[in-house]
């Protein structure tokens, strides 16, 4: 099964389009357990089980693991939501994007080391260094499009021939890079009129959204931008809104709670539901 079977597949399972995102941050955690032996694993194992069953995704961001040296705990996580809850996948935020022989060592960390469904990159770089990520058919490759960060417009939005170079993007993804059909799009929750443009350029290709909660995305605005007819189409990412909505020992029932608050708000606004 290749990534995006796998991701429809969840999408149908849990009735979600929330990923979770893991950014452990040691500052924020509950006190009684931040200076604990094997603090990151065990909080964030308790995030995992706590809305398996109400996210579509959990995605990871590789900067939060290794500016502590915790990539060991990095790939712990994994094993155990591959383990655990084997038919949800696990996108690495990693922003990669170099040369292509070390775009290659790139996809090995992300796909063979660290065994991610997906990853993200930069394609600013032209397509020799995104060929090592296409090579492996059956994983994600999640495009920078349009991003959901305030500066996003002092690149993307360069007029290239008349059109904004994020349109020029995706148009290249679409129609050139994605011949095995496991190309995604990042498109930030934070420019819905952006994503609708987008979402017309590229029919049903998948969208990780991130930009949901702490950088203040509009639910309604997003979902109807950015969904596809059958309801599906996007891949709405929030991690610190959900992963420290408690420091208290209930953390990870608030955080559920937080979880199916989202999940519901962006249901209430899909063209088509499950049942």
């Amino acid at each position: 099964m290749n990534f995006i079977e796998k991701l429809e597949k969840s999408w149908e399972k849990s009735n979600s389009l929330v990923c979770v995102g893991l950014d452990p941050d040691l500052s924020r955690f509950p006190e009684h357990i931040k200076n604990q032996s094997g603090a990151i694993f065990s909080f964030l194992k308790d995030i995992v089980d706590a809305t398996h069953d109400i996210a579509c995704c959990f995605k990871p961001q590789i900067a939060y693991f290794s500016a502590i040296s915790a990539e060991d705990e990095l790939q712990q996580v994994i094993k155990y939501i591959k383990t655990e809850y084997p038919h949800i996948p696990v996108i690495l935020d990693a922003k990669r994007g170099d040369i292509g022989s070390t775009s290659r060592m790139y996809a090995v960390e992300s796909f063979e080391r660290y065994e991610a469904d997906a990853v993200t990159i930069n394609p600013y770089m032209g397509f020799d260094s995104v060929q090592p990520f296409l090579e492996y058919r059956d994983r994600g490759i999640a495009f920078l499009c349009r991003t959901s960060n305030a500066g996003a417009s002092d690149i993307q939005d360069l007029l290239v021939d008349g059109l904004p170079l994020y349109e020029h993007i995706a148009k290249i993804v679409h129609e050139k890079w994605n011949v095995h059909k496991n190309s995604l799009l990042v498109v930030g929750a934070t420019w819905p009129q952006q994503m609708e443009k987008i979402r017309s350029l590229v029919g049903d290709m998948p969208f990780l959204v991130p930009g949901v909660g702490s950088q203040g995305g509009n639910v309604e605005e997003l979902v109807k931008a950015g969904q596809t007819e059958n309801g599906t189409g996007l891949i709405i990412s929030a991690s610190r809104a959900i992963l420290y909505a408690s420091q208290d020992p209930d953390y990870a029932e608030v955080a559920r709670s937080v979880t199916i608050d989202l999940k519901d708000n962006i249901n209430l606004h899909r063209s088509k539901k499950s049942p």
